[in-house]
């Protein structure tokens, strides 16, 4: 499959950022790493490899992106209310930086954003907040409310990043109808410390007519080689 390193300058994050690209066509896919984790921790893990059928067939277009979380969330001697907007200044990179450029390599009009654990996390504060440039959202043992970062803190920023928060409040008929047509996976381990989050933004999507799948996993499952089966069979195309 084709594999292809690239960097450039971001104007969002005002530094350099990195990503790998594997894929030749279909269906985009941009990948956020874990806690802490880079843009190589999907191929270094094995998640590459588990999408390799899809990726080489053409099927999948994946776009490993990195992240700034020590920069952001896990910046704890920062000001919360700094470490909320170094993520908002990310969602600026991969907004309008790395989505336009990933159309750019591939035209296909179908995008998904998905991570594990705290990745699930920028895939789902995203995707649901720009309903209109997604089509798919994956969720594996996903975080679904910043504020237990915060202690405390709150302000218009977090609130626009929260997703617990804001799709209670989402009246707009035009939006409720794109984030109505999106394909949402939350995939979670009945016996996560996370399982709960992901029923409060299942119930809180529901509520506003916005279907998603809660697919609670038994155990666990937050670990590698549950990802590997979840990423297969959710955007990878085998069960």
């Amino acid at each position: 499959m084709r594999r292809e390193y690239h960097r450039w300058w971001s104007p969002s994050l005002h530094r350099d950022m990195e990503l790998l690209e594997f894929g030749h066509g279909g269906a985009r896919a941009i990948a956020f790493p874990t806690s802490g984790g880079r843009f190589f921790e999907w191929e270094n893990r094995g998640l590459v490899r588990a999408l390799g059928h899809a990726l080489e067939n053409g099927w999948l277009h994946l776009v490993c992106v990195d992240a700034v979380d020590r920069e952001s969330w896990y910046a704890y001697r920062q000001h919360p209310g700094a470490r909320a907007w170094r993520h908002e200044q990310y969602t600026n990179y991969v907004m309008n930086e790395v989505l336009p450029w990933a159309r750019w390599r591939n035209g296909h009009p179908y995008t998904i954003f998905t991570g594990a654990s705290f990745g699930a996390f920028h895939a789902l504060s995203m995707g649901l907040r720009y309903p209109d440039r997604v089509n798919r959202i994956l969720s594996m043992s996903g975080l679904a409310d910043i504020k237990m970062f915060l202690d405390g803190y709150y302000n218009e920023t977090v609130y626009l990043q929260n997703p617990v928060d804001f799709i209670p409040n989402e009246h707009d008929a035009g939006r409720l109808d794109r984030l109505r047509a999106l394909d949402i996976v939350l995939a979670v381990g009945n016996g996560d410390r996370l399982v709960h989050q992901n029923r409060e933004l299942s119930g809180k999507l529901w509520a506003k007519g916005i279907g998603n799948a809660l697919r609670e996993w038994d155990g666990f499952a937050h670990d590698w080689p549950v990802w590997h089966d979840m990423v297969n069979r959710y955007i990878g195309g085998h069960d």
